[in-house]
């Protein structure tokens, strides 16, 4: 009996700078132990401006993965910059658009996970809101489990469409996230459809219009998945399982 090969899941890396010294490439290892025990092999993507390295490490994965980060400069989807815009990353912008279009161009699947979800929203020509609360005045402290110390702090639900991929795969239509951000999608791209909100109606979840199996969320499931809410694994061995189908 032949063992089923692992597939092999590209990790878009950032920098992470370190005064007096070279910045580290890498991410969190809590995204790579999510595909890992989802079933995965997570190859880390490095940002280089390097396209032929580029494309070796894209020609080397089955599946993409969109990690969070940072603010996307907002002159990718034609707005100005807000004052309340955090530090973007012109080389980490510009290395994951490029491999989310050519990703979904060629039907390979993505997960996209906080700032990865606003991404692929981008890559595909939709906009965002650049500060949630000053732009929507009234909505929830989505920086909650940010201030509580906690990343696994569970600040609020999130409700899904019950006909959702996410839905299905997570035996659920509400469930209880976490919440480390301040950006979120505004005009959604054509490529996506919406499956889930949170209760002040910020779009918190996304999936693929088209043929390309796309699942965006805007949690933080690599850091519920252990303890704090365990159905959330199920959102990558679904992952994994489908790469590998």
């Amino acid at each position: 009996m032949t063992q089923q090969k692992r597939p092999t899941i590209g990790v878009v890396g950032a920098l992470f700078e370190r005064k007096g010294a070279a910045p580290i490439s890498g991410i969190g290892r809590t995204y790579l132990e999510a595909i890992e025990a989802g079933g995965g092999i997570p190859l880390l993507i490095h940002l280089t401006d390097d396209q032929a390295v580029l494309d070796a490490h894209y020609r080397l994965c089955d599946g993409l993965l969109f990690c969070g980060g940072g603010d996307i400069a907002p002159k990718h989807y034609g707005h100005p910059p807000h004052p309340l815009l955090g530090p973007v990353e012109e080389l980490r912008d510009e290395v994951e658009l490029t491999l989310a279009r050519r990703a979904v161009a060629d039907h390979k699947p993505v997960l996209a996970i906080c700032r990865g979800i606003q991404l692929i929203n981008v890559a595909l020509g939709g906009t965002l809101y650049q500060d949630i609360n000053d732009e929507l005045p009234g909505t929830l402290d989505h920086r909650a489990s940010s201030k509580s110390g906690d990343r696994a702090y569970l600040a609020h639900t999130l409700e899904l469409d019950s006909a959702s991929w996410l839905a299905k795969q997570l035996g659920t239509t509400t469930i209880a996230v976490n919440t480390l951000h301040h950006q979120a999608l505004r005009d959604v791209a054509p490529g996506l459809r919406v499956v889930g909100c949170a209760p002040d109606g910020i779009i918190e979840a996304v999936e693929g219009a088209g043929d390309t199996f796309i699942v965006g969320v805007q949690c933080h499931p690599e850091e519920l998945w252990r303890s704090a809410e365990t159905r959330w694994a199920r959102l990558f061995t679904g992952f994994i399982a489908h790469v590998a189908a």
